[in-house]
């Protein structure tokens, strides 16, 4: 039987530090499955999921807790109920059933900086029971007059009991208000 473990990481950025937790996966025989990692104000910070046998899972949290002596903070939720880190939650998480229903969604939107555009958006989402899937966003500066631009990107799960008619609707009247560009289509589309 395999355990899935979903972890994040944190530390001062510096070079080596995948490498570190990579050794400490293969170390004990787990399978690194997917991950999202980046540099962000001088830290590193990254979220992964690997699998590892029942039997060598705890011999694995114990390995990965100690890249703290290391400068990297892990903090790992484990289906099964391993106490992974203080303050860390356990056990299976939400898994989207094959077949469900629903669609995946790509949302776009860009537009001059400002607090609360994110908080606005995903008001929307939630309004709707619209999850998310995986979120990128940056501030960048404007090609002609140097201002700051917002961009972000979403992916979002649309359940059958919402209508992305809907979603749509709502998503253009902030985007409206908050004068930015929105994108809205279907996962996938170039």
């Amino acid at each position: 039987m395999l355990a899935t473990l979903v972890m994040t990481v944190i530390g001062a950025d510096r070079p080596g530090l995948v490498q570190m937790v990579a050794t400490r996966v293969a170390d004990h025989g787990g399978n690194w499955l997917e991950s999202r990692m980046c540099r962000l104000g001088g830290q590193f910070a990254g979220i992964l999921r690997v699998e590892v046998t029942r039997e060598r899972r705890d011999e694995l949290v114990t390995a990965l807790q100690t890249l703290e002596v290391d400068g990297l903070r892990v903090i790992i939720h484990a289906e099964g109920g391993v106490t992974a880190a203080p303050g860390a939650s356990t056990g299976g998480g939400n898994r989207r059933a094959a077949g469900e229903g629903g669609a995946l969604v790509t949302v776009e939107l860009v537009g001059t900086d400002r607090p609360g555009i994110l908080r606005s958006v995903s008001g929307v989402f939630a309004a709707h029971g619209v999850n998310v899937e995986e979120l990128a966003s940056e501030r960048v500066n404007a090609p002609m007059d140097g201002s700051m631009l917002f961009q972000a990107r979403a992916t979002v799960f649309v359940p059958p009991t919402a209508k992305l008619a809907d979603l749509r609707t709502d998503l253009e009247k902030i985007a409206a208000d908050l004068m930015v560009d929105l994108k809205v289509q279907p996962a996938g589309t170039p």
